[in-house]
């Protein structure tokens, strides 16, 4: 019997452990803004990364991970983001915040930071 847990059981286990450090994250603020604001993007970028993981190689899911995250922000330069904040319904006022509605260079780098981190980690673990 092996005490050896599931690739499955690992990636889920690591989902839950981003989106706690991520939550932390933001209820938390430390007055240092590497930590207060882009800390959390590079878990969102992360978790997004562990969410596409399943279904391709470690390499296909960092690019695809990042094409992505690209694309949300660069979506934000629409302003179509945040002309939903504005919505009286709730669920798409949400969808908004989640898509962000502010393009920053900056939070690029975050999200290629996060997406780094874990490929590595995800290669070093294989």
């Amino acid at each position: 019997m092996s005490l050896r847990p599931s690739p499955r059981a690992v990636w889920a286990l690591t989902l839950a452990g981003i989106i706690a450090a991520g939550i932390v994250s933001r209820l938390h603020q430390t007055g240092f803004v590497l930590i207060d604001k882009y800390l959390g993007d590079a878990l969102y970028a992360a978790m997004f990364y562990v969410l596409l993981r399943p279904f391709w190689k470690p390499s296909t899911t960092a690019i695809c991970a990042m094409a992505a995250m690209t694309a949300i922000e660069l979506f934000q330069l629409t302003r179509i983001p945040a002309q939903l904040l504005t919505s009286e319904h709730g669920i798409v006022r949400i969808v908004a915040r989640l898509l962000g509605t502010q393009f920053s260079f900056f939070d690029l780098v975050a999200y290629a930071v996060g997406i780094a981190s874990i490929y590595r980690a995800d290669t070093a673990r294989s």
